[in-house]
C-alpha cells in the first residue's frame, strides 16, 4: 500500500450531494450579497465616509476586478474537481502550507462578515418593532434569535436554504426596482443625470472607505465553488452561476445606488444620508412608493439579512465541512446527516461561533451599524481582497505547471488583471482603515490607532495560524499532511 493509498490519505466518504441549478447557486451567492442590504446599509455608508456621489461608479470598478478574478476561477473549478473552492486551489498551486493559510483567510472573512450583518440585522428589528408599538429590547437579543432560526435552516438540506433564499431575494430585487423604476418616471429631485459615474466624484472623499464597503457587497458571489458537490452539471454549472453573480450584482447595485442619488439629488443625498443612514432607504421608498414601499423595505430589509447571514452560515459550514474531510479540522465537523444530507455538526458549529461573538460585542458595548457592520465588514473585505490576490497567484502557478488550460486570457492574463486590481483594492483599503473606524490623532485627523490595527492584525494572525497548523500536521501526522487541502502538489 502506497502512502496515498492510507486510510489516513484516502479521500472521505463523507461527501454532500444535491442537485442544484446555475439558478439555486445564484440565488445562494446573490443571497450572502444581499441586494436590499448593500443598497440600505453600504450605499449610505458609502456615501457618507467614502466618495460622496460618486459611490456608486465603485460598483462597476468592483465589478471588473472581480469578473477578472472570476476567469482563473473559473477554469480551476474545471480542472480542480474539488468543493473546497479557496483553500483547494490555493494548495494545488502554491502547496499544501498556503492552502492552509487561504483556508484559514477563508474563514475569517465569512465569519467576520456575518457577524457585521448579524448586528445590523438586530438593529434593524430592534428599531423596527420599536416603531411599530414594541417593547423596547436591546439589538443583539434580536441577533442571538436569528442565530438560531439560522441554525434551523442550516441544519437541514441546502434545497431548504436555497427555496427560502429564492423567495426573499425576489421580493427584495422586485421592491428595489420599482423605487428605481419610480425615480427614472418622475426625473428624480433635480433631473436624471451621470454625475455619479463623473471621474471628480469617483475619486472625491475617501474613495479607499468607498471601495472597501463596494467589495463587501460581492462578499459571497466565489462561493458558488463550495457548492459543486451538491451541483448538478458542476464543469458548466459553477462558471455559469459565477458569471451570473458578478454581472448580475455588479449591475443591480450601480443602477440601484445611482436611483438613490437621482432621488434626492447630488447637491442634496449626502445631507439626507448625514441624518440617518441608517434610515435612508426607508424614508427615499416612503418619498417615492408611499407607505407600500416604507412598509415593504422595513419588512424586506429585515428578511434580506436574514437571507444573507443564513448564506454565509451554509458556507461557512461547508468550508468548515471541506477543511474537516482534508484534516485540517476535527474529524467530527465532517460528519454528513443521514436524513437532511446537510452538514449538521460544521452548521451547529457554526452557530455557537456566531453566537459567541454577538455575546462579545454585546458586552463590550459595540455600536451595531457604525462598529459591528462597519468595523468587521472592513476587515472581511480586506481579507477576502488579498485571499482572492492569493488564490489568482496560485491559479496561474498551477496552470502553467500543469499546462491543463492553454488558453492565454483565462489562464494568464484575466487572472493577472485580476491580481493587480486585487492588491490594489486591498492596498487602498488598508490605508483608509483609520476614517473606516474613527481613528484619529491628536488634531482630530484620521491616523492608525488601536482600533485599526488591532482589526487589520486579524488579517496577520490568521494566516500565521494557517502556517503554524501547517507545520504541526506535517511534524505530528505526518499521513495527515499529504491529504491537506486534498492535494498532492508539493
Amino acid at each position: 500500500m502506497t502512502q496515498l493509498d492510507s486510510p489516513e490519505v484516502r479521500p472521505s466518504a463523507r461527501t454532500l450531494n444535491g442537485s442544484l441549478g446555475v439558478t439555486a447557486i445564484v440565488f445562494m451567492v446573490v443571497a450572502a450579497a444581499s441586494p436590499l442590504t448593500a443598497i440600505g446599509g453600504s450605499a449610505p455608508l458609502g456615501m457618507l465616509l467614502g466618495n460622496g456621489i460618486g459611490f456608486p461608479a465603485l460598483f462597476v470598478v468592483s465589478a471588473v476586478v472581480l469578473l477578472l478574478f472570476s476567469v482563473g476561477l473559473a477554469a480551476m473549478t474545471k480542472h480542480v474537481p474539488k468543493p473546497g473552492a479557496f483553500f483547494t486551489y490555493v494548495g494545488y498551486g502554491l502547496g499544501r502550507s498556503t492552502g492552509l493559510v487561504a483556508a484559514w483567510m477563508a474563514m475569517l472573512t465569512y465569519t467576520a462578515v456575518q457577524a457585521a450583518v448579524y448586528g445590523y440585522l438586530g438593529s434593524i428589528l430592534s428599531v423596527t418593532v420599536l416603531s411599530l408599538g414594541g417593547p423596547a429590547i436591546t439589538w443583539w437579543a434580536y441577533s442571538l434569535v436569528c442565530i438560531a432560526l439560522v441554525g434551523v435552516l442550516g441544519y437541514r438540506h441546502i434545497d431548504l436554504s436555497s427555496k427560502v433564499l429564492g423567495i426573499l431575494l425576489i421580493a427584495e430585487v422586485g421592491l428595489v426596482l420599482a423605487l428605481v423604476a419610480a425615480v427614472v418616471l418622475t426625473g428624480g429631485e433635480s433631473g436624471l443625470s451621470a454625475a455619479p459615474f463623473e471621474p471628480a466624484s469617483v475619486v472625491s472623499g475617501a474613495p479607499g472607505v468607498g471601495l472597501m464597503l463596494a467589495m463587501a457587497s460581492f462578499i459571497g458571489f466565489e462561493a458558488t465553488a463550495i457548492f459543486r458537490d451538491e451541483a448538478k452539471d458542476p464543469d458548466r454549472t459553477i462558471p455559469r452561476a459565477t458569471y451570473a453573480a458578478v454581472l448580475g450584482i455588479g449591475a443591480f447595485y450601480a443602477l440601484a445606488s445611482w436611483a438613490l442619488v437621482m432621488a434626492w439629488g447630488p447637491d442634496d443625498v449626502l445631507g439626507v444620508v448625514a441624518e440617518d443612514p441608517g434610515t435612508f432607504i426607508i424614508t427615499t421608498m416612503s418619498r417615492y412608493l408611499g407607505t407600500v414601499g416604507e412598509v415593504g423595505v422595513n419588512v424586506l430589509l429585515v428578511t434580506a439579512m436574514f437571507a444573507c447571514v443564513l448564506s454565509f452560515h451554509n458556507v461557512i459550514a461547508r468550508y468548515q465541512h471541506s477543511m474537516a474531510n482534508a484534516g485540517a479540522m476535527p474529524e467530527k465537523i465532517a460528519a454528513v446527516h443521514p436524513t437532511h444530507l446537510s452538514p449538521h455538526v460544521s452548521s451547529l458549529t457554526q452557530t455557537v461561533t456566531a453566537g459567541v461573538l454577538i455575546i462579545a460585542f454585546a458586552v463590550l458595548q459595540l455600536d451595531p451599524l457604525l462598529q459591528v457592520f462597519t468595523w468587521f465588514a472592513g476587515v472581511a473585505t480586506l481579507a477576502v481582497a488579498v485571499l482572492m490576490a492569493l488564490t489568482s497567484v496560485a491559479i496561474i502557478v498551477y496552470l502553467a505547471r500543469t499546462k491543463k488550460d492553454r488558453r492565454p486570457w483565462n489562464s494568464v492574463v484575466a487572472p493577472a488583471l485580476g491580481l493587480l486590481g486585487l492588491a490594489g483594492s486591498a492596498a487602498l483599503i488598508a490605508a483608509y482603515f483609520p476614517v473606516m473606524v474613527g481613528d484619529v490623532d491628536a488634531n482630530g485627523a484620521p491616523a492608525f490607532g488601536a482600533v485599526s490595527w488591532l482589526l487589520l492584525a486579524l488579517t496577520l494572525v490568521f494566516p500565521l495560524i494557517g502556517y503554524a497548523q501547517a507545520a504541526w500536521i506535517k511534524a505530528r501526522r505526518p499521513l495527515a499532511y499529504v491529504k491537506l487541502t486534498d492535494t498532492i502538489a508539493s
